[in-house]
């Protein structure tokens, strides 16, 4: 199994199940701020995230440190990866293939979804190892 998937999913999951709430008319937002124990009219108490999220204010640290964490395991997979042939590999593989990378051949997408981009990947032996190895690796696939 592919190491990097395996963070991702885990790391979803572990979002998933913060107290949120998702709202794109005022029937979802209703129902979303029952959810999190507060009324509609309640907004004083909430944070708007990105994509339609609502959480509440009380839970932004929580939110914060999951997040600070899930930054901090995957720099730390990718640090222990010293020849690029482990974690980054497997990370720049499952990046190039959810971007199509065979059909298009531009790595610049699967590269910024990995939190990269292409400058910090060639002033970065083992990223720039790993990435090259994912290319081929993708390519062959196809």
């Amino acid at each position: 199994m592919n190491a990097y998937i395996e963070m991702q999913n885990r790391q979803q999951n572990e979002f998933n199940a913060f107290p949120a709430m998702f709202a794109f008319n005022e029937k979802q937002f209703a129902e979303g701020m029952a959810k999190l124990g507060l009324n509609p009219e309640d907004t004083d108490k909430i944070f708007r995230g990105i994509g339609g999220m609502y959480y509440r204010k009380t839970d932004a640290p929580e939110l914060h440190a999951m997040m600070e964490r899930f930054d901090r395991e995957k720099a730390e997979a990718v640090a222990s990866d010293t020849t690029g042939e482990g974690f980054i590999f497997q990370m720049f593989l499952a990046e190039l293939e959810n971007h199509e990378y065979s059909y298009t051949g531009d790595p610049t997408d699967a590269v910024a979804a990995a939190g990269y981009s292409l400058n910090e990947i060639f002033e970065d032996e083992k990223l720039a190892h790993g990435l090259s190895l994912a290319m081929e690796k993708a390519m062959r696939r196809n």
